[in-house]
């Protein structure tokens, strides 16, 4: 890709597979009805993003769970579910990964969450031989430590400031269009990675 110097990648649905289905599954077990109505439509409780930016605590964002399940369950009960959409790192990916790092400079940004955090790291970790995620990246942002989320165009001015970024040699890779149009109200350089494509099907 021409002219371009920087990379900035989403996490989940780019590089970490998600699997939505299956965390539908584990909620349904635990007696959850419409839970496509309660986690899935737009009008989906503030409590999650105020957990994205780290507004709400752990044992907060777990009793709104609860709540909004409307059943007693356990903190354990509930963890196991929420973090059942993670799915995996392929390693064709993570390969991909290594060979950009060595031509760009390589940022991630991801809306996530401090539960989502420990497990996805702690799953890399297993999986790839006691390595580290993060340190595929110059630096790696999460939302709820950055304390501002996707599409917010600041989010992205901010990462832009802090590492001395020229939007116009930058690319920021999502696949949510809305993140997508965030990034380049922003001056940046957006790849939408759509359905059945992956950053295996980009051109870098």
């Amino acid at each position: 890709m021409q002219n371009i110097e920087n990379l900035i990648f989403d996490l989940g649905g780019v590089i970490l597979t998600l699997d939505m289905p299956r965390a539908e599954q584990h909620f349904t077990a635990l007696g959850v009805k419409d839970y496509n109505t309660l986690f899935r439509s737009g009008n989906v409780s503030s409590f999650f993003k105020d957990y994205e930016v780290g507004g709400i605590s752990d044992a907060e964002f777990l009793e709104a769970l609860r709540n909004l399940a409307a059943l007693p369950l356990t903190d354990e009960e509930l963890v196991a579910a929420w973090n059942a959409m993670l799915g995996h790192f392929p390693e064709e990916r993570i390969a991909l990964l290594s060979k950009l790092k060595n031509k760009y400079r390589s940022f991630l940004f991801s809306n996530t969450n401090a539960l989502h955090l420990i497990t996805f790291r702690k799953m890399y970790t297993d999986a790839f031989n006691g390595n580290v995620f993060d340190d595929h990246f110059e630096k790696a942002y999460y939302s709820h430590l950055l304390r501002m989320r996707k599409p917010d165009k600041e989010s992205y001015e901010h990462i832009i400031r802090e590492n001395n970024l020229d939007p116009s040699k930058t690319v920021f890779i999502d696949d949510s269009i809305l993140n997508i149009e965030g990034a380049e109200a922003a001056g940046l350089k957006g790849i939408h990675i759509k359905p059945g494509t992956s950053i295996l099907d980009i051109d870098l």
